[in-house]
């Protein structure tokens, strides 16, 4: 084969949580009580348009998760010789992004280094001047053709995503329909986008969009690998956080007495310590272990890779308690409703009251705080990363570009489009989730009062 697949644990554990999500969906579809509130989700424009935007962003961490190692030209016996590198599907697609890397720093859509250099002119002189780029702007004379050549892609890329978005448009456009989507928002959000993509693949065919970092890799590249990484530090602590804040939750609001007494403790002790400290702890204990056992991996990818998983387990192992803490104070108050003592008084055991009617009437509550979580634990990777007690330095992370980004900012001239690039993808993914995660909120609050049609 010219390839041989690669399953990481970080990829096991997203495509656990993909089946745990279709399943889940699969289970709500069938059942109109629990269908409802999605019903008021899907009627909100604002929340439409947030999940596309988060889909576009599912969609490139799923394409990045799906790993290989290509084959080596040379063989061994006879036997196929696989690279050390892993590589991802979205790698393959985007393989002139990852390839064309340059000397070191040059801005967005420069033809030239963003520093002076000796360089030999063809008659052997030597010139303080900016070096032209291998591969950005490398069709152009001069620089005086770059404005003109920038605006005339940007228009043509923009003309062809417009083309493509329409299409999708009317392609969906009856499905949207039938099911009561908001048709004219989610609509003008696909053309919007389709223009936006459009104009940047077809810009960065020839040129660095947001230009390159002090190694000369492109900080579009960066920007969209980080997309994976965020979402696994957001969503695959939910598998940590969700069991513990759930069992010691509701335990402790049911059954009351000395149970609750132990696990307030727990909790409250684990509340007292400062998170970061106890994060920073944790890391550094996990950082030694692997250090000091490297015969555990065969790349450097599943070496990053298992410290990823690692810091996802830490995070979900400190960020349990405040969702703790809102399933007990739940579960004391459904444990005095009438059904509940009803159910105790025909002898109904504990275990089948927390099942049937205990766990379901706190899952809303569940959903709402992972939904909001989801993008604090994506800006506490990046403040992790930036202290340097985050994922690997090797794997691209929003937080590992801000690390390097601070140290350029002092630069003359400033370095300050690696920084803003990370920036700017952190806080729309942020904002899309935060956006959605006020939709489930309100479609899932009793408090509100609604009339349906």
């Amino acid at each position: 084969m010219s390839f041989t697949p690669v399953i990481l644990w970080s990829d096991a554990l997203v495509f656990l949580l993909l089946a745990a999500g279709i399943a889940t969906a699969w289970y709500i579809r069938r059942r109109e009580h629990l269908l409802l509130p999605w019903r008021r989700v899907a009627q909100s424009s604002v929340a439409m348009v947030s999940l596309l935007v988060l889909s576009l962003f599912i969609a490139v961490g799923l394409l990045d998760t799906l790993h290989y190692r290509a084959a080596l030209p040379e063989q061994n016996n006879g036997e196929t010789v696989y690279s050390p590198e892993v590589l991802s599907v979205f790698d393959k697609l985007v393989e002139p992004l990852r390839v064309r890397t340059e000397k070191t720093y040059s801005e967005p859509f420069a033809i030239t280094l963003y520093a002076k250099e000796s360089i030999t002119d063809t008659q052997g002189n030597v010139l303080r001047d900016y070096p032209r780029l291998r591969y950005g702007g490398a069709h152009l004379a001069d620089e005086s053709q770059r404005n003109g050549d920038v605006a005339k892609r940007a228009l043509l890329g923009a003309l062809g995503g417009l083309l493509a978005g329409l299409l999708i448009a009317l392609g969906c456009r009856r499905w949207l329909l039938q099911r009561n989507l908001p048709l004219r928002a989610l609509l003008i959000a696909t053309l919007a986008i389709a223009v936006l993509i459009g104009a940047t693949i077809y810009l960065a065919t020839a040129y660095h969009v947001l230009g390159t970092d002090k190694v000369g890799q492109d900080v579009l590249y960066l920007s969209l690998k980080s997309i994976r990484t965020g979402l696994i530090i957001g969503t695959v602590t939910t598998l940590v956080t969700l069991p513990l804040a759930l069992f010691l939750g509701v335990a402790a609001g049911y059954f009351r007495g000395w149970v609750d007494d132990v696990i307030q403790y727990v909790y409250t002790v684990l509340s007292s310590i400062p998170s970061v400290l106890l994060i920073a702890a944790a890391v550094l204990i996990m950082q030694v272990t692997i250090d000091t056992h490297p015969e555990w991996f065969d790349t450097t990818a599943a070496r990053a890779d298992l410290r990823l998983v690692a810091l996802c387990l830490i995070l979900g192992l400190t960020s349990w308690t405040g969702l703790c803490r809102l399933l007990r104070g739940e579960a004391l108050k459904l444990r005095e409703m009438e059904y509940i003592q009803a159910a105790q008084s025909f002898g109904v055991s504990s275990m089948r009251i927390l099942t049937r009617h205990i766990m379901p009437n706190v899952m809303h509550i569940i959903l709402i705080a992972l939904v909001m979580d989801f993008s604090a634990l994506v800006l506490a990777e990046a403040v992790l990363s930036y202290v340097g007690v985050g994922v690997d330095p090797s794997m691209i992370s929003f937080g590992t570009m801000i690390n390097a980004a601070r140290l350029e900012m002092g630069r003359e001239p400033m370095v300050w489009w690696a920084l803003a690039a990370a920036f700017g993808f952190m806080l729309v993914l942020v904002l899309a989730a935060n956006l959605f995660a006020d939709a489930v909120r309100d479609a899932f609050d009793p408090r509100l009062n609604r009339t349906e049609t």
